[in-house]
């Protein structure tokens, strides 16, 4: 096993995580996301990637029946952060973040727009189930 000094910081790699329909799996995807970000040396990350995260996860649980999961990568100074469901319907649009400061629901996609460098879906399947994909991009500057 290679001593962590000798991995390339650089390097891309990827994780998923994959999660039943149950809300406590949005904890556990998030204290997972931040060991990983934490052992790759990108703790200054984890705070806006753990906030993310825990929005597009709940949104997968929330929203869907099946399965989930959570997908980080890291390539080229960009951390993406996503979810997989298996509902293949686009998300609801993000909502003005402003106009929802008191709301209890839909502020998910507005705050991830808001705090992301770039955001996005598309179809996907996964394992055969349809579904897609809600991504985020934090790029470490």
């Amino acid at each position: 096993m290679p001593e962590p000094e000798s991995v390339d910081p650089a390097a891309p790699w990827e994780y998923t995580l994959y999660i039943p329909n149950d809300l406590r799996a949005v904890t556990v995807c998030r204290r997972t996301l931040r060991l990983i970000l934490t052992m790759h040396g990108l703790i200054r990350l984890v705070d806006t990637a753990e906030l993310l995260a825990t929005e597009l996860v709940s949104n997968a649980v929330r929203h869907t029946k099946g399965p989930a999961a959570l997908r980080v990568r890291w390539a080229a100074g960009v951390l993406r952060v996503g979810a997989w469901d298996a509902d293949p319907g686009p998300p609801e649009p993000p909502g003005n973040l402003d106009a929802l400061t008191d709301s209890e629901e839909g502020r998910g996609l507005a705050l991830v727009r808001a705090c992301a460098d770039l955001w996005g879906w598309q179809p996907l399947a996964r394992g055969g189930n349809r579904g897609k994909y809600v991504w985020c991009d934090l790029v470490a500057a």
